[in-house]
């Protein structure tokens, strides 16, 4: 991913650790000593400042793309760099609370830019009573609402995206700005 940087001057020069001898009479042995210079140089630079390239918020734009596939991140072409920064840098967190509604809305703010509110159905109920007929709905579905930044957003990608997030048995619903998909809901 590093490249050759040209007048970068080696930290480590190995002309100066060659025998006294190759040093005042050898020019070949010292062009080739500076020219591996020039090679590691690219190197050593990297090698010092590794803990910035393992940071999403300091790395080259090339390595936050490798980066990115360490913790599952597939950005698609409307990401900006920053967008993909942000992802990765929060994807730990994002896993954590993957399949919650608190981790869908999360997820789907930093993938979209915009304010998400995401109303559930679900949740946990009981009865007291045997053979009573089950609490709550049998049915689960989510409704995701995408305003703000975000809101120009494509339904059919948001749609997708909701879809790959939550839970495979649970139904959803997109609406962004206003703007409803037909009514044909994910199970």
């Amino acid at each position: 991913m590093r490249a050759l940087v040209s007048d970068l001057p080696s930290p480590h020069p190995l002309g100066a650790h060659l025998p006294a001898l190759y040093q005042s009479q050898d020019t070949f042995a010292l062009g080739l000593a500076v020219a591996f210079d020039r090679v590691l140089a690219p190197i050593f630079a990297s090698l010092d400042n590794f803990e910035a390239y393992l940071d999403p918020t300091l790395a080259p734009p090339d390595f936050v793309d490798w980066l990115g596939t360490w913790v599952g991140a597939i950005p698609d072409d409307s990401w900006t760099p920053e967008r993909l920064r942000q992802f990765v840098a929060q994807a730990v967190a994002l896993y954590r609370v993957r399949g919650t509604r608190r981790g869908l809305a999360a997820y789907l703010e930093v993938l979209t830019g915009g304010e998400v509110e995401v109303q559930e159905s679900g949740g946990t109920a009981s009865s007291t009573v045997s053979g009573a007929p089950f609490p709550g709905r049998p049915d689960l579905e989510v409704l995701v609402t995408l305003r703000g930044e975000g809101s120009a957003a494509d339904v059919d990608r948001l749609d997708a995206l909701v879809a790959a997030c939550k839970p495979a048995h649970v139904r959803h619903h997109v609406s962004v700005a206003g703007v409803t998909p037909p009514e044909d809901p994910q199970p």
